[in-house]
């Protein structure tokens, strides 16, 4: 097994505010591989967010992997993301987006 370090910010285990941690993470060598999505569906409750990462080659797809976090996760999710994003495209140039992706639904297999 893997493993590397990430920090946490520190304000929920009684440290003041702007003080991290060092928290180790575990991680198999097959989780480090990672998983492709051409897709992602978003779904919500009051509760949680569920985000589900698809590969889509019609006519079928796959589930690869199902994320569900709570609301505020989400939120500080969304903004990691647009700020790496925005580092992204400072070193690398801007990103066009490609077209969206015609709707598909899941059928049940049988």
């Amino acid at each position: 097994m893997n493993q590397q370090n990430q920090s946490a910010q520190g304000g929920q285990s009684g440290q003041g505010q702007g003080q991290s941690r060092r928290v180790n993470i575990k991680a198999t060598d097959e989780k480090l591989k990672g998983e492709y999505s051409n897709m992602m569906q978003i779904l919500h409750t009051k509760e949680e967010f569920v985000l589900d990462f698809l590969n889509v080659f019609p006519p079928t797809g796959t589930l690869n992997s199902r994320v569900i976090v709570s609301p505020g996760h989400f939120k500080r999710m969304l903004t990691a993301m647009q700020e790496n994003l925005k580092k992204y495209e400072n070193q690398f140039g801007k990103i066009e987006e490609s077209e969206a992706p015609q709707p598909i639904g899941f059928q049940e297999r049988k």
